[in-house]
């Protein structure tokens, strides 16, 4: 699932830019012979086209095998939502729209300062 208006293809060359530079980046690891992943896909994408400030990206394993061993990803499809850098929900399996929009929504509302001044605490 290459670019669209939507969502983003995410490298090894690109992941941590993407990560440090954006608010709240939505991550869907997938593969191409996966028939849930393309079912998930068509309502990642059209929940993303709704969601102009939330960066919605996606990672072939197949492609990214680095990535996802990274993310210890073993059933897919599977999603991962970095806010300020911070994983926020990390979960596999498919959702319905209504579910991945108040998903998108519970992600702009939460407050991530006090798990950032646990981070700084633990070093």
């Amino acid at each position: 699932m290459p670019d669209n208006h939507s969502t983003r293809a995410l490298t090894r060359a690109n992941f941590e830019s993407v990560i440090n530079e954006n608010q709240i980046v939505f991550i869907d690891f997938w593969a191409e012979w996966c028939a849930p992943c393309k079912q998930f896909a068509r309502v990642y994408e059209q929940v993303a086209s709704q969601f102009k400030d939330v960066i919605f990206a996606q990672v072939n394993i197949e492609e990214q095998a680095e990535l996802a061993e990274t993310f210890q990803i073993r059933s897919i499809p599977h999603l991962i939502v970095f806010k300020e850098g911070i994983v926020i929900y990390s979960e596999a399996g498919s959702m319905p729209e209504s579910t991945l929009k108040e998903l998108v929504q519970q992600a702009v509302d939460v407050d991530v300062s006090e798990i950032k001044a646990q981070l700084d605490k633990e070093g």
